[in-house]
């Protein structure tokens, strides 16, 4: 097998593509998480591959780099978007992906849009381990929570720069109120069009950004009533916009940055 792939990033969320269309099943989890490695591999906060797909332009499967296994990606979404996009000459596309079929939109200069569908507000959904009020979990800090495909836990801080996201991160990713484990965004209000995101992610630590976590933040902060419902989140590595109406689904844009594109060695295939 020849395994070939793109590099690309989403305000430094990035992401590797592989295409597999044409070609009999997605990757095994042991070579993901040698993919994965950013040492040993080529490193990524997610891998998306590409397969073949009877009523969109692709089907999509996402992996961490730990080797699990994710339902939603808006950054390697748009990024799939993109080069597709490009090698259609065209302006929009449908995508699938576990969460359904993703429509997704050219936009000015390097930016895509996708939307990602309903945020599920439903504690069996995100999935908690019982029922719950999912806009004020009972933990320390009172957080939110919804599933954009994935699970999200939001806090609302004062000051940003006084969480240890490193530390308090991982301990709340791995609470039995969720079983499936959880994304946990940190949050500073800057105005009602504007906040500050840090992100722990689950499976993979700290990103300096994430679509899906952009998305479940800005839910969290309308469901509260802190937020109007066109929202630019600043991440580490730049920002994104979000908009939700309250009702239906989560357009995410952005810019998508090809980096390169490459081979994997022969070796890391055995």
């Amino acid at each position: 097998m020849v395994l070939h792939f793109q590099k690309m990033h989403a305000h430094g969320d990035d992401f590797v593509i592989v295409d597999r269309r044409g070609e009999t099943g997605p990757l095994a989890s042991e070579l993901v998480r040698r993919l994965g490695d950013r040492n040993r591999g080529i490193g990524f906060n997610q891998l998306a591959v590409m397969l073949d797909c009877d009523d969109a332009a692709a089907r999509l499967v996402f992996w961490n780099p730990d080797g699990t296994a994710l339902d939603a990606c808006g950054s390697a979404t748009r990024g799939v978007a993109d080069m597709l996009m490009n090698e259609a000459g065209i302006s929009s596309i449908v995508l699938r992906t576990n969460r359904g079929l993703l429509t997704c939109r050219r936009g000015a200069g390097r930016a895509v849009s996708v939307d990602m569908g309903k945020p599920l507000l439903d504690w069996r959904d995100i999935p908690l381990a019982r029922e719950l009020d999912t806009n004020m979990l009972p933990l320390a800090g009172g957080p939110t929570a919804c599933s954009m495909g994935n699970p999200h836990c939001t806090f609302f801080v004062d000051d940003l720069a006084a969480i240890d996201v490193a530390a308090v991160g991982p301990a709340i990713e791995a609470d039995p109120l969720f079983p499936r484990r959880t994304n946990v965004h940190f949050v500073q209000v800057i105005d009602r069009g504007h906040i500050r995101l840090r992100i722990w992610e689950r499976g993979g630590g700290i990103p300096l950004g994430s679509g899906s976590c952009s998305c479940g933040a800005v839910v969290g902060g309308i469901r509260r009533g802190l937020l109007d419902h066109a929202v630019e989140v600043e991440c580490d590595g730049g920002t994104v916009e979000v908009h939700w109406d309250g009702i239906g689904g989560v357009v995410l844009t952005g810019a998508v940055e090809p980096v390169y594109s490459g081979t994997v060695a022969a070796h890391m295939l055995d």
